[in-house]
């Protein structure tokens, strides 16, 4: 079965998802700054669950720059790694979470998780995976 993560870059905290065949759901949220750290958690949880393909969301503004570079250090570092447009995952994962019954702690605390399974579902579903 194919697995993927899903990756959604923030500067304090990167929220990350995983698939196995056709459904993402979110994995945890990383709080890191330092983007060689955060590279390096990323890695551990694409070894840890046997990633084939890392796909990391791809922001407007500041942040494409920073998501770019992280995505261009998980391809040195031999994963494969595809770009994907985020724009509003976090308001769809918000409003999903609040659909769902998801109390309000839980969603602040995993929204970024949240976001990446958004992104990631997006990806697969335009790919058929």
């Amino acid at each position: 079965m194919t697995t993927f993560l899903g990756i959604d870059v923030g500067l304090n905290k990167t929220g990350i998802a995983r698939s196995s065949g056709n459904l993402a759901q979110p994995l945890t949220v990383v709080r890191e700054m330092d983007k060689s750290k955060l590279v390096e958690k990323i890695r551990a949880h694409a070894r840890e669950n046997q990633t084939e393909l890392v796909v990391v969301g791809m922001p407007e503004g500041k942040l494409a720059a920073v998501a770019k570079r992280l995505g261009m250090r998980l391809r040195e570092l031999g994963f494969r790694v595809v770009f994907w447009d985020e724009t509003l995952t976090t308001e769809d994962a918000i409003r999903l979470s609040i659909e769902a019954g998801v109390p309000r702690k839980k969603r602040r605390e995993f929204e970024d998780a949240f976001a990446a399974a958004v992104m990631l579902q997006s990806y697969i579903d335009a790919h058929r995976v």
